[in-house]
């Protein structure tokens, strides 16, 4: 039996330690289904004894990919993100994956040369929330498997996980609108991205449901970030006909919403948040939300990743294989309308 090197001990020296050839040493290391229990368990003995210590490289000499997924958000300082992310690193680790995460920052090149790299480092599978249906379209992912994360993406083969957001947002107004509110206003970014544009598609649908024309003032796509909030505030209660009531369509805008609210003494508006968040029920009034939890989207999103890097659960069972002509996916996770008071005041 040959000893271990000075640099510490290869997996050649555990096929020698348990007197095994490299290439059945390697099936044990990649955990291949067909190697026998007890020179599986020789080769894991041999690998405690020498305290062997597998790279990442060599974990994938059988199926040609490291053990690591890569992960693409828009901002890892978004709290929604950074939740999602969150639950995405906890599925996976107790899966045996490492994940590595990067920020797109909104920005389309940024997005596919991050992508690139994930690839090119032979991870073995990518989530990804895209910047739009299409920005990954002229990305060649090979064979890696791709889930989406919040919005809709579709290259072949892939799968994306994501709420009904325009249903969720009719439910949101309709619910102000059988209170009574008939100035309800709107507050987003820029809808560029899907996941804004579906919920303004939902407010303007429920609204035309209800036989109300929208005031285009109370629409306000100029709210980047909860710095913004004020200034839009403070500009909407200054209407003739200020709005009796507000749906702010994410959880940064609602940090800047709620505190802006309570400075003017204005909790009299009524207030639908899209996402939950910490104080939310202890407030007065409690914030009516759209729970629209970012760790069931994060935990369904490497569930399903798995899935495709591994197969179903069950025994034995073979890993799917996407081709050109597969179909994407989309799988719909449970959202809901969660009224605690601030959305059911009277105008």
């Amino acid at each position: 039996m040959s000893a271990p090197t000075t640099s510490g001990p290869t997996l050649r020296d555990v096929a020698a330690h348990a007197a095994v050839s490299l290439k059945t040493a390697s099936r044990v290391l990649n955990e291949d289904p067909k190697v026998a229990t007890a020179t599986r368990e020789l080769v894991m003995r041999a690998m405690r004894e020498l305290d062997y210590s597998p790279d990442p490289a060599a974990r994938s000499l059988k199926a040609g990919r490291d053990r690591v997924v890569g992960v693409v958000v828009d901002s890892v300082g978004d709290v929604f993100f950074a939740q999602l992310v969150a639950e995405v690193e906890s599925v996976l680790d107790a899966a045996g994956y490492r994940v590595l995460i990067a920020s797109s920052n909104r920005d389309a090149q940024r997005e596919r040369d991050t992508v690139r790299d994930f690839v090119q480092r032979r991870c073995a599978g990518l989530i990804v929330a895209p910047l739009a249906r299409t920005s990954l379209s002229d990305v060649r992912t090979r064979d890696v498997p791709v889930v989406f994360v919040d919005r809709v993406g579709d290259l072949p083969g892939s799968r994306s996980v994501v709420v009904d957001d325009a249903a969720l947002a009719h439910e949101a107004t309709a619910h102000l609108l059988a209170h009574g509110h008939r100035r309800v206003a709107l507050l987003s970014d820029r809808p560029v991205m899907d996941t804004t544009r579906q919920r303004h598609e939902g407010f303007r649908a429920a609204m035309a449901q209800a036989g109300l024309e929208v005031d285009e003032r109370l629409v306000r796509s100029d709210v980047p970030g909860p710095e913004d909030v004020m200034r839009v505030l403070v500009e909407l209660l200054a209407l003739d006909e200020p709005p009796t009531a507000l749906i702010s369509t994410n959880t940064r805008l609602t940090l800047g919403v709620v505190p802006a609210l309570h400075q003017h003494g204005r909790t009299d508006v009524a207030l639908v948040a899209f996402g939950d968040f910490p104080l939310a029920e202890s407030l007065t009034p409690a914030v009516t939300v759209v729970e629209h939890s970012p760790e069931v989207v994060g935990a369904a999103a490497a569930r399903a990743l798995l899935e495709q890097m591994q197969g179903p659960p069950g025994e034995g069972a073979p890993p799917e294989v996407a081709t050109d002509r597969t179909p994407p996916a989309v799988l719909h996770v449970p959202a809901r309308l969660v009224p605690r008071g601030s959305g059911e005041l009277s105008p």
